[in-house]
């Protein structure tokens, strides 16, 4: 027993005084990819080698992005695919600034909100026709390929194409999320089970699975174009298919759906501009958040410690009180996102953190699953994309022989008059996606994301700080451990009951975890964390790093 406790003395010293690398990064679990001519980190290695492939043979960031993603609504449908919307930041190198795109969709033009209150529905449910918008993926590819692409939209979906048709082994994570989402929808819902199973099972890890209705899907658009999808037969298909399973959604509504192109909003975050696209996303919740911490000086504040977590904590409260109240389409709601984003604002916001836990109102002023990925070319093109079908695969709505599931996104409306998010017909949902992207003296420097529903705020505040605060490098800043605060109010309507929960990954310490108890803190493990993916460049050298993140099957590569 003796040498037993000596052994085990021996190992706790081990693991206190070690390095996980030599280079004494302590939280990476991999080096940074570097690369002079492009760089693609996905959520998918097969994905990110056909983006690598699309740059190699002439095609733009843009390109090699629309193509991964093509991918990925095949390879990864438990997180994205064209029944869901997306959003980018992109970079030119030709004019030398960002441009942001908002592919959201709409509601439905027919579903009025007087519709839920005569049946009694108190939000909108989950899954079925009721939360399927329109889709604005399709719509979002030809925006950013008609201004930024340079290969034919034929080559871009052609591989993905040909993966659908002669199929390809499911990842480890994508296995599992299938096990578990597929019977599910498949047991309620029409042409999940002819869709998504291999001899009628869900696909496991290494099955080799195929979708030829999706390849035949992708084949329309390359020919027929963003039309073939919104004016042609698989809007009928799919208005058709969702009336029939007493849904709202009509070829109108797919035939009059367009994209809009935005300005991204910044904040300066010591000395970098941290950009994010205004609502009816919530990127600005980051700004919010980092608006606040700003304010604490964190050269003499650890990484992991109470403080740090208490901080942030007390930040992504602050910010999610103003993004349950303000936070809607913009084009129906005045969303007061120049006073939100106000420094002076973020004082009077600060100065109600105290030592302790906190719960909080807005402030007062006049006025489940999604892919990220990021691609950089030799031009120097870079962009940050996200997509999604929200919730789980989506709402179960999988119309026949298409290949893929519509979005649930329209869940998060508010089915409560007078609110910014409330539901009305032609609307824009509130939406969780976000991509990200940071500038260094009107210079690219970071393209980036972290993906996972409410906690993407959080999430792209932790990689700033990081990267900033902490002097991270790129992979380290994605596999440090993260922190997750659960239980703020959202722009559906539910309220904070009290002061929530932080979940904290494994990494650290019992000592903090009692700090944070004793400051009044509920705390806890199994939070969802996300996924990120990264780029940065590097200007004095003229090389790209890439991280991907290692909680997921993903890969970043550069040739």
């Amino acid at each position: 027993m003796k040498y037993l406790f000596i052994i085990f003395t021996l190992f706790i010293s081990i693991q206190v005084h070690s390095q996980d690398r030599l280079t004494g990064t302590n939280f990476v679990t991999r080096s940074e990819v570097i690369a002079k001519n492009g760089m693609v980190a996905t959520s998918h290695p097969l994905a990110t080698q056909i983006g690598l492939d699309v740059l190699k043979k002439g095609g733009s960031a843009i390109d090699a992005a629309i193509a991964a993603n093509a991918a990925l609504g095949l390879m990864e449908p438990t997180g994205s695919g064209i029944g869901g919307d997306l959003f980018a930041i992109v970079w030119d190198s030709k004019t030398q600034q960002l441009y942001g795109l908002n592919a959201s969709g709409r509601s439905p033009e027919n579903l009025t909100l007087k519709y839920f209150k005569d049946h009694n529905y108190k939000k909108i449910p989950s899954l079925g026709p009721l939360p399927v918008s329109v889709p604005g993926c399709v719509d979002g590819w030809f925006e950013l390929h008609s201004k930024f692409g340079k290969l034919p939209m034929s080559k871009i979906l052609e591989p993905a194409i040909t993966y659908a048709n002669e199929g390809f082994p499911v990842t480890e994570l994508i296995g599992y999320y299938l096990q578990r989402s597929v019977p599910y929808l498949g047991s309620q819902f029409p042409n999940v089970l002819d869709t998504y199973t291999v001899d009628g099972k869900a696909p496991s890890k290494g099955t080799i699975f195929k979708n030829p209705y999706l390849a035949n899907t992708y084949s329309k658009i390359a020919k027929g174009g963003r039309d073939a999808f919104y004016k042609g037969e698989i809007a009928q298909i799919i208005s058709k298919f969702i009336q029939e399973q007493g849904g709202f959604l009509s070829y109108k509504d797919f035939a009059t759906h367009k994209s809009e192109w935005v300005q991204p909003v910044s904040v300066n975050y010591r000395g970098f501009d941290v950009w994010e696209l205004p609502p009816n996303g919530q990127g600005i919740a980051a700004l919010q958040m980092l608006n606040i911490i700003e304010q604490y000086d964190f050269s003499n504040i650890k990484f992991g410690s109470a403080e740090h977590i208490h901080i942030v904590t007390e930040a992504k409260k602050l910010a999610f009180e103003d993004r349950s109240k303000y936070y809607a389409d913009m084009d129906f709601a005045k969303v007061p996102v120049e006073q939100l984003l106000d420094k002076k604002y973020a004082k009077k916001r600060k100065n109600l953190i105290t030592n302790r836990a906190g719960k909080y109102n807005a402030g007062e002023i006049s006025a489940g699953e999604t892919i990220y990925l990021t691609v950089a070319d030799k031009e120097g093109n870079m962009i940050s994309l996200i997509q999604s079908n929200y919730r789980g695969m989506g709402s179960g709505m999988v119309p026949p022989k298409l290949g893929f599931m519509l979005q649930d996104r329209g869940e998060l409306f508010n089915l409560e008059e007078g609110h910014f998010n409330t539901y009305e017909p032609k609307k824009r949902p509130f939406h969780t996606i976000i991509p990200a992207f940071i500038t260094k003296d009107g210079k690219p420097y970071v393209s980036f994301g972290v993906m996972g529903g409410d906690f993407q705020p959080q999430g792209h505040v932790q990689i700033v700080m990081n990267l900033i605060d902490f002097g991270m490098n790129l992979q380290e800043a994605g596999d440090a451990p993260r922190i997750e605060h659960t239980g703020s109010s959202t722009p559906t309507g539910v309220k904070a009951v009290d002061r929530g929960e932080i979940k904290l990954e494994s990494g650290i310490s019992f000592e903090v975890i009692r700090e944070l108890i004793a400051r009044g803190h509920k705390v806890g493990y199994g939070g969802y964390f996300g996924g990120y993916q990264a780029i940065m460049y590097d200007a004095e050298n003229k090389v790209y790093f890439g991280a991907s993140e290692s909680r997921k099957d993903g890969q970043a590569a550069g040739y």
